[in-house]
């Protein structure tokens, strides 16, 4: 068996690259190099449109005639060629090896002294972690590979923290519904990254028991009329742990922004000058109720939506069963804001659902009126965390036939 090449990474900032030809494979390449801060110079009689763009603007030096020679390659760090003519990329692969300098033949790989990989980058707070994939002269098998290695990677079963010591840092993470599938790449891959994970009590479980046992997890989590770690709390515990040098995600189920107190944390943090990203999770007041077959909006029944609080006195809101009202934490309150909407002018025939437990095996689905909604969520013992659905749209439910027919509560 031959020996392959020898895995290397390449520091070229600053450093001088020269490629010749000027078709799609330089733009890729001098893309990738450009990324990586090399000094380039393009060496081709013409260039596509991308090259001639990036020369005028001085991102690139571009060489207007054919390869000339040994003298073109003066002073490169590495040479890629890829004039599409065999001919000249074995002369410029020769003229680079009697330099002494590698090079890259795009054109036949094995006749040139470097080789591009298939690669991947994933960006963790404490730096990239960088993919690099040969497979024996098979750039398809190699890229087949790269892609599986990097949806292991930002899967989240791999831990990516940080072993050398590192600034600290904040991350406010949505965990979504209450299924983990519906976790984001960026979230797994940040949660794999993180010295301690502060969370709250709608989070899926199985997200932190896959978290490496070095993971720290202090749970906040609060549930109706019981908030044992108050927010004062919770941003110290934050603020504290990431001025100690570690990595910390704030995991939040639903999404950070979404009446989840994310803004009051990130500027809190940023205000004691630490790094704070903020990764999306999939609201609950649009997701929970699509579990239940609801759309917040639909196409001749409601062209709007409002989220509000259950907590909080209801402002005042178009009071029609086109527009869909989606209430979070409305439970306790629920007789109360059935009674008010009616009082502002909602019909009381007006459709209600409450679905609890979305997106788990627990999920149950009450659907009503605000007539009479309230007493059938007591029959049944509807409890948090659930969301509630005002408007035409709850008419799309699974289940909704029956229930007008007498069913009461659909599981």
């Amino acid at each position: 068996m031959s020996p392959g090449p020898f895995l290397l990474g390449l520091s070229l900032g600053g450093r001088r690259v020269v490629a010749v030809g000027g078709g799609a494979v330089t733009v890729r390449r001098v893309r990738d190099l450009l990324d990586e801060g090399a000094v380039v110079e393009v060496v081709a009689p013409q260039v596509a449109p991308e090259l001639s763009a990036w020369a005028e603007r001085g991102e690139i030096t571009w060489t207007p005639r054919r390869y000339a020679g040994a003298p073109d390659l003066a002073g490169a760090f590495l040479v890629h060629t890829a004039t599409g003519d065999p001919d000249t990329d074995r002369r410029v692969a020769a003229d680079a090896e009697a330099a002494q300098t590698f090079c890259v033949n795009a054109g036949d790989a094995a006749a040139g002294s470097a080789q591009v990989p298939a690669r991947a980058v994933v960006p963790t707070p404490t730096g990239e972690v960088r993919i690099a994939v040969h497979a024996g002269g098979d750039p398809a098998r190699a890229a087949s590979v790269r892609t599986g290695l990097e949806e292991h990677l930002t899967s989240g079963v791999v831990n990516l923290r940080g072993r050398r010591p590192h600034g600290g840092w904040v991350a406010l993470v949505g965990a979504g519904p209450g299924d983990e599938q519906l976790l984001t790449r960026r979230a797994a891959t940040l949660l794999a990254a993180a010295d301690v994970v502060v969370t709250d009590r709608l989070v899926p479980r199985a997200l932190l028991a896959r978290l490496p046992e070095s993971t720290r997890v202090v749970d906040v989590g609060k549930s109706p009329h019981h908030h044992p770690v108050p927010q004062h709390e919770i941003i110290r515990i934050l603020v504290e742990e990431a001025l100690r040098g570690r990595g910390v995600v704030r995991l939040k189920g639903g999404d950070p922004y979404v009446l989840g107190r994310g803004g009051e944390e990130r500027a809190a943090c940023e205000a004691m000058g630490l790094s704070v990203e903020v990764v999306p999770g999939i609201t609950s007041a649009v997701s929970v109720p699509a579990a239940a077959g609801i759309p917040v909006t639909h196409r001749g029944l409601a062209r709007g939506f409002t989220v509000v609080t259950g907590h909080e006195e209801l402002p005042g809101l178009p009071t029609g069963g086109d527009h869909t009202l989606v209430v979070l934490m409305g439970v306790a309150g629920l007789r109360e804001t059935a009674a008010r909407l009616v009082g502002a002018g909602r019909p009381a025939s007006c459709p209600v659902g409450i679905v609890e437990n979305g997106w788990t095996p627990q999920q149950r689905v009450t659907l009503g009126t605000l007539a009479d909604i309230a007493d059938r969520a007591e029959r049944v013992g509807v409890a948090s965390p659930a969301v509630v659905v005002v408007g035409d749209v709850v008419t799309l439910a699974h289940g909704w036939p029956a229930r007008a027919e007498g069913a009461g509560a659909v599981a």
